[in-house]
């Protein structure tokens, strides 16, 4: 298993109810959640990918489990990775969706590949 179903499942039930513009992708080894056509959320194997406000960070960087991402070696401001060890409760996991589907609202896309013609 590339990522926690359990979690991923829990993770889907929670946007579902608001938000209908969803696509699950599979993604650097495990399932990347994108709300709006926006990376919102991502599931691994035994941590949660959340995509947040910058201004947000340094708040964030001080809950329990939550830890810088440097998926490419190099920390990434407005991204947080949070062990699941820190989401042993509802509560505690819906504080993460939360902030991902608020920043999700004022995100930027993604620019789109232009495809070369040849």
């Amino acid at each position: 298993m590339a990522y926690n179903e359990k979690l991923a499942d829990k993770v889907r039930e929670y946007i579902f109810q608001t938000y209908k513009n969803v696509v699950e992708k599979k993604m650097f080894g495990g399932l990347c959640f994108m709300v709006n056509e926006k990376m919102c959320v991502g599931v691994e194997a035994e941590r949660l990918m959340v995509r947040l406000d910058p201004l947000k960070y340094e708040e964030a960087m001080e809950k329990e489990g939550a830890k810088p991402m440097d998926f490419t070696g190099k920390i990434m401001k407005g991204y947080v990775f949070v062990d699941i060890e820190a989401l042993n409760t509802k509560k505690k996991l819906e504080y993460w969706l939360r902030l991902a589907l608020e920043y999700n609202k004022i995100a930027k896309t993604s620019k789109k590949k232009s495809l070369k013609k040849k």
